[in-house]
């Protein structure tokens, strides 16, 4: 009978499966490391995307306490502004301030050569925000006051030469600060200026005036210095 005998694997096989095995092996630890890597990059990802990270904080919290200082300061400025004008006393005083505030703006512009032309933008945007402030307080309170009280005749030519002097303001903005016709435009605005503020201070606001009771008087005036003080 014959014997049976066992079969071995080869050296070379033996070689080949535990090369396999621990190729295998290998690529396992390879995709456990990439894997890791993947996830350490989402996390980054998603930390830039989402979150402000953590030397961030400082940045936001003098960013905010920049933009509130700036905050403070121009309701600062425009608290002391609307403070000063309302000293002047009434509504129609506080106006009248105003009007002579933008006489003295003309006649610093009047006062200026072609050379200038620095200081003519400069007086000319001046202008604009006062005379703008002025209308607005005069547009949303006291024309409506006038009309409400029967004065609408001369609240809508008051309210039409206003759109004269926007067109003024227009021409000036337009024009090179240099230009031959500059101080010739100025000088004929200042007079288009003087003529409404005479028709208000001389002949329309007096005689409103003095038909209003104390409590109309006080209410119109805090009105006119709410609305100067958001525009200032």
């Amino acid at each position: 009978m014959a014997t049976r005998t066992p079969t071995r694997p080869s050296n070379g096989t033996r070689s080949s499966s535990s090369g396999s095995t621990r190729g295998s092996k290998g690529d396992t630890g390879g995709n456990s490391t990439a894997s890791k890597h993947s996830l350490s990059s989402r996390s980054t990802i998603e930390r830039s995307a989402f979150s402000f990270g953590e030397r961030a904080g400082p940045v936001i919290g003098a960013a905010l306490a920049g933009v509130a200082i700036g905050m403070a300061a121009n309701y600062g400025r425009k608290a002391l502004m609307q403070g000063m004008e309302s000293m002047a006393g009434d509504w129609d005083e506080i106006l009248a301030a105003e009007h002579e505030l933008a006489l003295t703006i003309f006649d610093k512009m009047l006062a200026t050569d072609q050379s200038q032309t620095f200081k003519r933008k400069m007086l000319l945007t001046k202008l604009t925000h006062a005379l703008d402030k002025h209308a607005h307080q005069e547009e949303m309170v006291v024309y409506p006051a006038l009309r409400e009280a029967g004065i609408r005749v001369e609240a809508d030519q008051l309210e039409v030469e206003h759109g004269e002097v926007k067109t003024f303001l227009y021409e000036l903005n337009e024009m090179d600060a240099d230009s031959p016709n500059w101080l010739e435009t100025v000088r004929e605005f200042r007079s288009t200026i003087s003529r409404h503020i005479h028709m208000e201070e001389e002949q329309v606001f007096p005689s409103f005036k003095q038909d209003l009771s104390e409590q109309q008087n006080s209410r119109i005036t805090s009105l006119v210095n709410r609305d100067g003080f958001w525009m200032a």
